[in-house]
């Protein structure tokens, strides 16, 4: 897979779903698209480092006894009216419950993404398409009201707690957290109960 990530405009009479599933079925190798802000992208594959790295966080919580810590499942958030806006695969998440039968339900309806108002708690970390991170999915993830969204900016050297989201209006394009609690790489990243403080020197590089 290209280091970049593969970005394409998504035509408004396609369903994205059927989109990415295309491009999955298309792709000589395994690959898992995602579709964020009417853009559909495949992420740069990402090097050791990132994967360590998120490991490290996935590890703390679960040693601070957040047993709903996760990572790899695909999540859809959808406007108002059924439409999808985004398709998300979080390199890691705190969830509010394990997927009930009416979960599975809709991840069988909408063909292997489970509803993203299962989500406490997000978390990227970013690899060369840092500026999906800190743009179009800071905003989805603040639209759709996910309360904390951990984001660790390789690119800056900083690590930020994003909590108290707002959607302005109708557009999902222009929310945000209100609230970015910052660290540089290295330093402790305090977290709202009961998620623990996370220590970021696993992103320190030499």
């Amino acid at each position: 897979m290209s280091a970049e990530p593969i970005l394409e405009p998504v035509m408004t009479q396609v369903d994205p779903i059927d989109l990415l599933s295309t491009f999955e079925k298309a792709s000589p190798m395994p690959i898992r698209p995602e579709y964020v802000e009417g853009t559909a992208m495949v992420p740069p594959q990402a090097n050791d480092d990132h994967n360590h790295g998120a490991g490290e966080l996935f590890y703390q919580f679960r040693s601070a006894g957040i047993e709903l810590v996760g990572f790899g499942n695909g999540y859809r958030a959808a406007h108002g009216d059924g439409r999808t806006m985004a398709l998300i695969i979080p390199d890691f998440y705190v969830r509010r419950r394990r997927p009930t039968e009416l979960d599975e339900s809709y991840r069988k309806a909408n063909k292997g993404w489970y509803p993203i108002d299962m989500i406490a708690l997000v978390g990227e970390v970013t690899s060369t398409n840092h500026e999906t991170d800190t743009g179009p999915k800071f905003r989805t993830y603040a639209a759709v009201g996910i309360p904390v969204y951990v984001l660790i900016d390789r690119h800056s050297q900083t690590a930020h707690c994003y909590t108290d989201p707002v959607l302005p209006g109708d557009d999902p394009t222009e929310a945000y957290y209100k609230t970015d609690t910052k660290v540089t790489l290295g330093d402790p990243l305090p977290l709202p109960a009961p998620y623990p403080t996370l220590d970021t020197t696993p992103f320190l590089t030499d």
